[in-house]
C-alpha cells in the first residue's frame, strides 16, 4: 500500500516537470500553493503505485504492462480523482488506490483501443500491438482491467458496483460507435451518447471515487460525476475541433488523424447535416482518406464549413454546463482548479 496520502501530514516536495506538463495539457491552474502541493505529491503516489500493481514475474507480461505506465500521459482521470477528493475531510491510502484504479482502467481501453484502430503509435511511443502484436496487446489490456477490479475490490462493495457498471458503459459506447448510428437515428445524437459512454463515463466514476473516498456529502459527490460526465464529453469535442483547425506542429502529430481512419467526428457531421455544405467535402467525408493532398483539401473544406463553428458552440454549451455543476460545490481552490479546465477546453479551440 502507497503511504497516506498528501495532505494527510506535511506537505510533499514542490512539484516539478510532470506537474507543468499536466497544466500544459488539459489547462489546469492551480493558484494555491498547499492544493497544489498536495495534488503533485498524490500524482507521485500515483505513479509509484501503478508501476507496482502491473508489475508480473512473466517478463512478456511485464514489459508490455509497463509499456504504456511508462510512457506517461495527461493523468487527468487520476488527478480528477485526487482534485474531488478535496471536498472531503478524509485524505488517505483509499484516495490514491481509487485514482490508480481509474488510472488502470484507461491504460486498458488504450491497448484495445489501438488493436481495434490498427495503431501503430501510443503517447509517442509504437504502440503495444505494433511493437508485439494484437493478441499481447488484448491480453495485456485485460490485464490492467484485472488489476484495477482488484484495486477496487478493496474499497468496498459500492466502489466496486460502480466500477462494474463504468467497464459496461466504455463497452457499450465502443459497441455503439463500432456498429454506427442505426436507420433514421440522428447521427449527432448517436455520436455524443458514444463519447459520453467512451470517455464521460470514466471521468465522472474519478470525481465520483473521489468524493467518495474522501467522505464528501452526497450532494457534492453527485455534482462532482456530473461535471466529470460533461467535461469528458467536453475533452472529446475539443480534440475533434484541434484535429481539424490546429496545424501538425502544434497538434504534435499528423493533422486529420480522423479524416485517415474514417471516423465522423462532430464538426463533420454537423457539415454534412447542413444542405449548404460543399458537395466535394461530402464526397471525401465518404469514407476513409488515405492521399495527403486530399486531407488536406478536406481539412481546408471542413475549416470553412458550419460544421466547425457548430462544433464550437456545441463545445461551449457543455462547458458552461459543466461549470453550472460545480455551483453545487463549496468555494474552495479546488473548485476553482475544476473550472479553470473547463475553461481551458473552450480557449484552446480558439
Amino acid at each position: 500500500m502507497p503511504s497516506p496520502a498528501p495532505g494527510a501530514g506535511s506537505l510533499p516536495a514542490a512539484p516539478g516537470g510532470a506537474l507543468d506538463d499536466l497544466r500544459a495539457s488539459v489547462g489546469l491552474q492551480i493558484a494555491d500553493e498547499t492544493l497544489l502541493r498536495s495534488i503533485a505529491g498524490g500524482l507521485t503516489e500515483v505513479e509509484k503505485l501503478l508501476r507496482e500493481v502491473v508489475r508480473s514475474d512473466v517478463q512478456a507480461v511485464n514489459d508490455a504492462a509497463l509499456h504504456l505506465v511508462e510512457a506517461g500521459g495527461k493523468r487527468f482521470r487520476p488527478l480528477f480523482t485526487l482534485l474531488a477528493a478535496q471536498f472531503g475531510p478524509k485524505q488517505d491510502d483509499h484516495v490514491i488506490v481509487a485514482a490508480a484504479a481509474v488510472e488502470l482502467v484507461h491504460l486498458a481501453t488504450l491497448y484495445h483501443d489501438d488493436v481495434m484502430d490498427e495503431a501503430t503509435m501510443r503517447r509517442g511511443a509504437e504502440s503495444v500491438n505494433a511493437r508485439w502484436d494484437n493478441t499481447i496487446a488484448i491480453l495485456t489490456g485485460d490485464f490492467l482491467f484485472a488489476h484495477a477490479s482488484r484495486l477496487v475490490a478493496d474499497l468496498g462493495t459500492d466502489a466496486a458496483r460502480i466500477i462494474a457498471e463504468t467497464f459496461g458503459e466504455l463497452v457499450t459506447g465502443q459497441m455503439r460507435e463500432t456498429v454506427g448510428p442505426g436507420p433514421g437515428d440522428d447521427a449527432v445524437a448517436h455520436y455524443l451518447t458514444v463519447i459520453a459512454q467512451k470517455t464521460g463515463s470514466l471521468i465522472a466514476t474519478s470525481g465520483r471515487f473521489g468524493g467518495m473516498m474522501s467522505g464528501a456529502a452526497e450532494e457534492h459527490i453527485e455534482a462532482l460525476r456530473r461535471f466529470g460526465d460533461i467535461i469528458g464529453t467536453a475533452f472529446q469535442i475539443s480534440d475533434d475541433i484541434i484535429d481539424i483547425a490546429s496545424p501538425s506542429d502544434e497538434l504534435g502529430k499528423a493533422q486529420g488523424t480522423d479524416l485517415r481512419e474514417g471516423v465522423r467526428t462532430l464538426p463533420m457531421l454537423y457539415a454534412l447535416a447542413d444542405p449548404e455544405t460543399d458537395p466535394r467535402l461530402i464526397e471525401l467525408l465518404s469514407g476513409p482518406i488515405a492521399d495527403d493532398a486530399l486531407v488536406q483539401e478536406a481539412l481546408e473544406l471542413l475549416r470553412v464549413s458550419s460544421g466547425l463553428d457548430r462544433a464550437r458552440v456545441t463545445l461551449s454549451d457543455y462547458a458552461q454546463r459543466a461549470r453550472a455543476e460545480l455551483t453545487a460545490l463549496p468555494a474552495s481552490p479546488a473548485r476553482d482548479a475544476c473550472e479553470s479546465v473547463a475553461d481551458y477546453l473552450v480557449a484552446r479551440t480558439r
